[in-house]
């Protein structure tokens, strides 16, 4: 099935709202979900609304935080997300990180304890809109490892992404390199999982090590583990985020002296830079420019239609789906029904949020 991104944003806020989250707050997370769907990253799309909802009455998730300054100096931001929707405080982290870099060039941001912060292109997205330059760093922690470390057999890590956000001269299409460092993202599995279909090769392995296409190891005993993208090139980008984002931001990382209750929390080490403080921005920019066309210009392997930068695949996609609609599989469809009967929502209404 296919269903307008109103439609979609209309159900997921209904959802949200029922179970206790305030109206405001519940159309930002509802707004950034479907914009995931709409740029084709159903992975963290209104497919976690499940998880959020379950979250929340467990005490994991606290619909009413919003971030808090710990600690503020110069050019260092620190911030605490206190548990709240990571659409609501990674926004809003990012808006504090942009006033920061305003006034010092340059900010680094550290932001702790922040429920799934979801796409981290969307903040990606923020920076390259005000102009500047972002980088991130993520980690994942409060639930058990899915990302087996190259060389191993068992999990011992997550999907620890990482993103690069550079603004171009038209706004509308700034470079977002947004990245698992795990060759899919677990929400893919569940994807997977949900339309019975199998995951790309090299993607997974059974508990025993083996490679495996069946995304039900991810989701029945014994478990199996995510791989690595690039193998050990993309384990060490993983350990870096986890160092950087866990270990120095939210002193929490995947290692097993630290509770794993079947939660889903996020920490973030940000640098935002203003190009400004570079001599001769306008060289920047123009240099940047004629590179990606150069790179644009090469002839397309057997296969594909042309060399994509970062951020082009997701454009398309977006344009796609506002035409057609997003496509929602019938597991998630039923995932979410399920979800909205939950916190009182009949399948009536839902079909009546989405018509």
């Amino acid at each position: 099935m296919r269903l307008d991104h109103l439609g979609l944003i209309r159900l997921a806020s209904e959802i949200c709202m029922a179970a206790g989250t305030p109206s405001k707050e519940a159309t930002a997370v509802a707004e950034l979900l479907v914009e995931a769907n709409l740029q084709g990253h159903d992975s963290h799309g209104v497919g976690m609304l499940p998880v959020y909802v379950r979250n929340i009455k467990k005490g994991f998730l606290q619909p009413s935080a919003h971030v808090r300054i710990t600690s503020t100096s110069d050019s260092v931001l620190l911030l605490d997300g206190q548990s709240g929707f990571g659409q609501v405080v990674g926004p809003e982290a990012m808006d504090l990180a942009i006033e920061h870099t305003r006034s010092h060039g340059v900010c680094i941001m550290g932001l702790k304890n922040a429920h799934h912060l979801g796409r981290i292109g969307g903040m990606g997205e923020q920076a390259a809109a005000a102009g500047l330059i972002s980088m991130h760093y993520v980690n994942v922690v409060g639930h058990n490892p899915l990302v087996a470390p190259f060389g191993g057999a068992q999990a011992r890590m997550n999907t620890n992404p990482f993103c690069c956000a550079i603004p171009m001269r038209d706004p509308a299409s700034p470079l977002i390199l947004d990245m698992a460092t795990s060759t899919i993202a677990l929400g893919k599995v569940r994807v997977a999982h949900n339309a019975g279909e199998p995951v790309t090769e090299g993607c997974l392995v059974d508990h025993e090590g083996m490679p495996t296409r069946d995304p039900d190891v991810m989701f029945s005993q014994p478990l199996g583990a995510m791989t690595y993208l690039g193998q050990h090139k993309g384990f060490g980008l993983a350990l870096v985020c986890e160092l950087l984002a866990g270990a120095l931001v939210g002193h929490w990382t995947a290692q097993d002296e630290h509770p794993r209750p079947m939660n889903v929390i996020n920490h973030m080490l940000t640098v935002v830079l203003d190009p400004k403080i570079f001599e001769n921005v306008d060289e920047f920019v123009a240099e940047a420019e004629k590179f990606i066309a150069y790179i644009k210009a090469t002839p397309p392997a057997m296969g594909t239609d042309s060399v994509l930068i970062p951020g082009d695949s997701e454009r398309e996609e977006k344009r796609q789906r506002l035409q057609r609609g997003i496509p929602i599989d019938s597991g998630s469809w039923k995932q979410l029904l399920e979800t909205a009967a939950s916190v009182g929502l009949s399948e009536t209404a839902c079909r009546s949020l989405t018509d």
